[in-house]
């Protein structure tokens, strides 16, 4: 119970984020993106912000075995770029250019009503890319 409410909590903080932030509004995210036209490099802030407390999370996490709340650290250790990584990192950053969306803040679009037929068709989407994923591995593992 005590993971739940944890996980709730921080996914309620970064959700609250998230909009505060613009991060959840896709002409926003667009007009960052948009650095040949009317940049707004106002994101920038978020991401720098975004990036130090990773830093700062991951240099406390990778000393420890245990997380605050007692449950095993399991931090990721494969650190090869391979083209599986490049080919999913190019089609995340294409998806992302062209809806304005990333996951966490096409979700959190969804749940507040902020463009809410882009951001419905945006989860329709990835949640089909996932299911796609899911049968092209179970394929792969199976041949």
């Amino acid at each position: 119970m005590k993971y739940s409410l944890s996980a709730f909590g921080a996914g309620l903080v970064f959700g609250i984020g998230l909009l505060i932030s613009g991060m959840a509004n896709p002409e926003k995210v667009l007009g960052f993106l948009d650095l040949a036209g009317a940049w707004d490099p106002s994101l920038a802030f978020v991401m720098g912000g975004a990036i130090i407390v990773g830093v700062f999370a991951f240099t406390v996490a990778r000393k420890r075995t245990l997380s605050f709340l007692g449950a095993e650290m399991k931090l990721p250790a494969n650190k090869q770029i391979d083209r599986r990584l490049m080919v999913g990192s190019l089609m995340f950053g294409a998806g992302w250019g062209l809806a304005g969306f990333c996951p966490g803040p096409g979700l959190v679009a969804l749940g507040a009503g902020e463009a809410k037929a882009k951001a419905a068709i945006f989860v329709a989407a990835m949640i089909a890319g996932m299911a796609i994923f899911e049968l092209i591995e179970r394929s792969r593992r199976s041949a």
